[in-house]
């Protein structure tokens, strides 16, 4: 597991850099995202995550959930365009799980269109570090510790 400035990162995964979202390849082509550890530091305690319904749309670079703190409220954008097929019900009833474990608090799994092609967009677990320490230097972001 990669470790940047205390936040954990697992290598066994996808991240989008730029809306501290990470995602997993599972089964029949589809994908689950969540927040990464980075993304929950940033917002602090979760009060509120209201995500797309299952069977909508969501486009390529806009929300697929809104996510609320006491501090923030704002979209978890998705790189990839497809259709909502599941929604964490847990995750829903008790947004704070995404404090506790934000890797086993993902929010939506989705059908993506043009997987392969959007795929790319994403950084590699094991290429991490970098990407985020340059992210955390640009936004002044001295860790998650």
């Amino acid at each position: 597991m990669a470790d940047v400035r205390g936040c954990h990162l697992p290598e066994d995964l996808l991240y989008d850099v730029g809306n501290h979202i990470w995602v997993k390849e599972i089964e029949d082509g589809k994908i689950r995202l969540g927040m990464t550890s980075v993304a929950t530091a940033l917002a602090g305690s979760l009060v509120a995550f209201t995500p797309k319904k299952v069977g909508r749309k969501v486009r390529a670079g806009r929300s697929c959930a809104t996510v609320e703190s006491g501090k923030w409220v704002g979209p978890a954008k998705s790189a990839a365009g497809g259709e909502v097929v599941a929604v964490n019900e847990d995750l829903q009833a008790n947004p704070s799980l995404a404090n506790d474990d934000p890797y086993k608090a993902w929010m939506v799994e989705i059908k993506p269109e043009n997987w392969d092609e959007v795929r790319a967009s994403y950084v590699s677990g094991t290429e991490i570090t970098a990407p985020y320490e340059a992210k955390m230097d640009e936004d002044g972001f001295a860790g998650c510790e």
